[in-house]
């Protein structure tokens, strides 16, 4: 009885981090219908699209070790009442303002899910086998949303009107919170101290001006305020480093760093988030600008990377059993070099099958990173530390994520303009300029356009299998500097209701 209950709530832990990463990605296809009814800018657009993420990854140091001071169940539920309060404002919001300020809230509610139900399966599952498939099924979870969160948008969108995005997720965070306090147990540290507000403070302002930063160099022409807002957010991060450092009880532990197979997986995790977000940008703009398809069908085809990491995820505790976790995790590595390499072969005759098999096989050798990597990092923390390590974990995979977006991103657009002699800044540039040329020219511009951005898809495909091969010589190289056990758990505070 004491494993089904487990498992059960294992399962309910699943929905928050479903939801939270659909609600990541369902907004892009919402935004032109959303913008039309609100009368929104294209600033504003950025803002509403951007805000929760930005919240997001600004909040969840602070919550991971929140829940380890306050419980985790507490916070989780807190959290998951809020996020479904929050999705209803949002979805009967009256103006942009209204709704940027929603999604910001949102963002704050959804940093409590993600290492809160991280902690609580380590805490519900002591056996270390059945450990490493619970966090393999929430990764999996994790990545299944975002890859169907534009579809699911795509599908209510043909129905419904834009709010009904957010009320998707009301009902499965009401269950939540009816659930919770039946299935799963509270756990917190006895070791807690006061949280400090400074902390809370500078950890915020760091991650937001960097995150805004990335995000920024690839939408703005001028360059010189996110690359102050990056500056800055180096500098007070620096600060915060320094007081993490000295305090007794800090926000977000750094010693936890000293563990060389932590931190191997930890820089892993984010130069993984860096090559899958390069290539998912240049993928989703090549199909709909080079093969033309709409953005729903885009998303169809795209949809296999997402559900490529959620079986590669799936599969990684089988593949613990028969080999170390670091050679499962480096062989996965390697198997997304490949696929990354596939990418370079990409052209008129072939593109699609090459594309879909290339980004499926660069997911599904993720997976046991995400998988087995995650839970590297949160086995190594002490029981007190693992919200704090959890928080790690995922302000690892979201900067991951923004710097590929910033990085490839320009690579990428610097690729296409030198192709194309600096005549046009963007291929949807060059899209419709062409639709206000004679026919001879128009072709003209759209294939050298297209044939300038599948170069660019050939580069971020190159620097991807290198950043993945690179990543599986990390990993099979990093060794602990002396040998390790888990620690007990009896440091929890914990009960069943």
């Amino acid at each position: 009885m004491r494993i089904n209950r487990a498992w059960l709530g294992a399962a309910l832990l699943m929905l928050p981090t479903f939801l939270v990463a659909m609600d990541l990605t369902a907004l892009l296809l919402a935004l032109p219908q959303l913008a039309a009814d609100l009368g929104a800018t294209s600033v504003q657009q950025l803002w509403i699209s951007d805000g929760y993420g930005f919240l997001v990854a600004g909040m969840v140091i602070t919550m991971g070790t929140l829940g380890d001071r306050i419980g985790r169940r507490r916070l989780l539920l807190a959290g998951a009442a809020a996020f479904a309060a929050l999705s209803i404002v949002a979805a009967f919001a009256t103006g942009p303002l209204m709704l940027i300020v929603v999604r910001a809230l949102l963002g704050v509610a959804g940093a409590t899910l993600a290492p809160s139900t991280l902690a609580l399966l380590t805490t519900m599952f002591r056996d270390e086998h059945q450990r490493g498939k619970a966090i393999a099924v929430w990764a999996t979870c994790q990545f299944t949303g975002g890859a169907l969160g534009p579809v699911l948008a795509g599908l209510l969108l043909q129905h419904f009107w834009w709010g009904s995005i957010f009320l998707a997720a009301v009902p499965a965070m009401l269950l939540l919170v009816l659930a919770g306090p039946a299935l799963l147990p509270e756990s917190r540290s006895d070791q807690a101290g006061r949280l400090d507000p400074a902390s809370v403070a500078v950890s915020l302002a760091s991650v937001l001006l960097i995150v805004y930063g990335i995000k920024q160099l690839t939408v703005e022409n001028v360059r010189a305020l996110p690359a102050m807002a990056l500056v800055a957010g180096a500098a007070i991060g620096w600060l915060f480093v320094r007081r993490q450092l000295r305090l007794d009880t800090p926000l977000l532990d750094l010693r936890l760093l000293r563990n060389r197979p932590f931190t191997a997986v930890l820089v892993a995790l984010v130069f993984a988030g860096i090559a899958m977000a390069g290539t998912g940008l240049l993928v989703t703009q090549y199909l709909q600008g080079v093969l033309g398809y709409s953005p729903f069908m885009s998303a169809i085809l795209f949809a296999p990377m997402g559900l490529g990491v959620a079986a590669g995820t799936l599969t990684a505790p089988l593949l613990a059993r028969r080999m170390k976790p670091t050679t499962a995790i480096a062989a996965g590595l390697a198997a997304s070099a490949i696929g990354s390499l596939l990418l370079i072969g990409v052209d008129d005759a072939r593109a699609l099958p090459l594309v879909v098999t290339g980004i499926t096989v660069l997911a599904l050798g993720t997976g046991p990173l995400f998988a087995l990597g995650t839970g590297l990092i949160i086995g190594s923390a002490p029981p007190e530390r693992t919200g704090s390590a959890a928080s790690m974990s995922e302000t690892g995979n979201y900067i991951g994520g923004s710097l590929g977006l910033a990085l490839l991103g320009t690579v990428a657009a610097a690729i296409y303009r030198e192709r194309m002699n600096d005549t046009s800044d963007s291929l949807p540039g060059a899209v419709a300029a062409s639709e206000h040329l004679p026919a001879a020219q128009s072709a003209e511009l759209l294939h050298t356009a297209r044939d300038a951005f599948t170069t660019s898809l050939h580069v971020t495909g190159a620097v991807a299998a290198i950043i993945f091969a690179g990543l599986a010589v990390l990993v099979l190289t990093m060794r602990p500097t002396t040998p390790t056990t888990p620690a007990p758990l009896p440091d929890y505070e914990t009960t069943g209701s």
